[in-house]
């Protein structure tokens, strides 16, 4: 029921404290309110740009209708609170593809537009941003808004990757991609270090759509920076019957401690890296267990214990990327914690339409670590430090307690983006980073 309190979480376990949920058509109905506002939508998000302290959130899961789908064009209309999931089961059968989807489908349609989320093939199609026609926003002076590339395109480019701040959006209009099947060809290639990783990614983005990699953080020594480059295309028609998908498993409670540690963790990354194939010939695989590995297990987070987890995630210029990689997996190595999902990839240099988006040409790398408290603190501010000097930037919709200076470093521009936030909306995140 509408303004009721609510316990809402961010992925990474936060909450949003003495907040009050609304439903959107009574926020609609009356936009001026006594308190800051801010959608809400599948909770995805990791840190507390979702979450609104103290104000009211939005339940923009109720805007749940896919209004039109175009199947000759692949053009599709939906209101915000769709879930990619949704959008995925009508496409697919019908062969078409989202140009870019992030590592779960559980993420709505809003929230991939207000995070202009980016995928493994940044190199080939850029952020989700530049895939938008258009969308409809609700400011909270009343009007409604239609804004396209050419049609109010400073709150366009705003509100791409403005993190919900610019006002509620609708309905999204997307361009989605032609695709012969419902599966990828895949190949696996073994790396034994960084530099094996820069080659390899280097030729890869070249030949192949999508690329990303998964690194052995604990592995130390001759084994330093070793891990596994996956790449793939989507794969030619086939007479072959799909494959069934897997079910989804219940991760059944949340334990009273991390069951993610060095132990665990160390044999892990053994078994998964020996379950790999050793040679690199395509497989065809079905779509979900590449893009969206992760769906498979419903409430993984819960494994990270009760103080949650907290993800870090950078983006380093291509100049200065190597050595900024070596020098975060050493810090991370060093300081004992254990990042169960350690990605890497490129970026390419396709810009996005966003005024906020986080890619930049050059190397992501992401961690995650439960929350232990003050250590696990300080390893993601040093983290920042090395990121920032390599003149990087750190994720804003991944983050939980960066810090202003690390903010304005990212986005030195963010006071030309704040001149487009709506008056009445704010998050946890933005007045941390912003003190507004």
């Amino acid at each position: 029921m509408s303004g009721e309190r609510a316990v809402l979480r961010s992925w990474g376990g936060l909450e949003a404290r003495d907040s009050t949920l609304l439903e959107p058509e009574d926020w609609l109905a009356e936009r001026r309110r006594r308190r800051p506002v801010l959608a809400y939508g599948n909770g995805r998000s990791y840190g507390d740009s979702c979450l609104n302290d103290g104000g009211e959130l939005i339940a923009a899961r109720r805007l749940d209708r896919i209004l039109s789908f175009d199947v000759e064009a692949g053009t599709m209309l939906c209101e915000a609170g769709v879930l990619l999931e949704e959008v995925l089961k009508l496409s697919v059968p019908a062969g078409w593809f989202p140009p870019v989807t992030p590592g779960t489908s559980l993420v709505t349609i809003g929230g991939a537009l207000a995070n202009d989320v980016h995928g493994k093939n940044h190199h080939r199609a850029g952020t989700f941003g530049r895939h938008v026609l258009g969308f409809e926003l609700a400011r909270s002076d009343g009007s409604v808004l239609t804004c396209t590339p050419t049609r109010n395109p400073e709150l366009f480019a705003a509100t791409i990757g403005g993190m919900g701040l610019t006002g509620l959006i609708l309905r999204v209009e997307l361009q989605l991609m032609p695709v012969a099947s419902a599966q990828v060809l895949q190949e696996t290639v073994h790396f034994d270090g960084l530099d094996g990783f820069f080659a390899i990614a280097g030729q890869s983005d070249a030949t192949h759509d999508y690329t990303v990699a998964w690194v052995d953080s604990l592995a130390g020594g001759r084994h330093f920076g070793r891990g596994v480059f996956f790449r793939a295309n989507h794969a030619p028609a086939s007479d072959a019957p799909p494959a069934k998908a897997p079910p989804v498993l219940p991760f059944p409670l949340t334990p009273p401690f991390p069951l993610i540690n060095g132990l665990t963790l160390r044999v892990f990354n053994a078994l998964y890296r020996a379950a790999q194939p050793r040679t690199p010939e395509p497989r065809r695989v079905p779509y979900r267990p590449f893009f969206y590995p992760l769906d498979r297990i419903r409430d993984w987070n819960r494994a990270y214990g009760p103080k949650g987890l907290r993800q870090f995630q950078c983006a380093v210029p291509t100049a200065q990327a190597r050595r900024a990689v070596e020098d975060m997996l050493r810090l991370t190595l060093e300081a004992g914690e254990s990042s169960f999902l350690t990605v890497l990839k490129l970026f390419g240099d396709l810009p996005s339409p966003g005024l906020m988006s986080f890619p930049v040409p050059g190397a992501t790398l992401t961690l995650d670590f439960p929350h232990r408290g003050e250590r696990t603190l300080r390893l993601l501010d040093a983290l920042d430090r090395v990121a920032i000097e390599a003149g990087g930037r750190v994720n804003p919709y991944k983050d939980a307690r960066m810090s202003a200076a690390t903010f304005e470093a990212s986005f030195p521009h963010w006071r030309d983006f704040a001149r487009h936030v709506d008056p009445a909306f704010s998050s946890s995140f933005w007045r941390r980073v912003t003190g507004g």
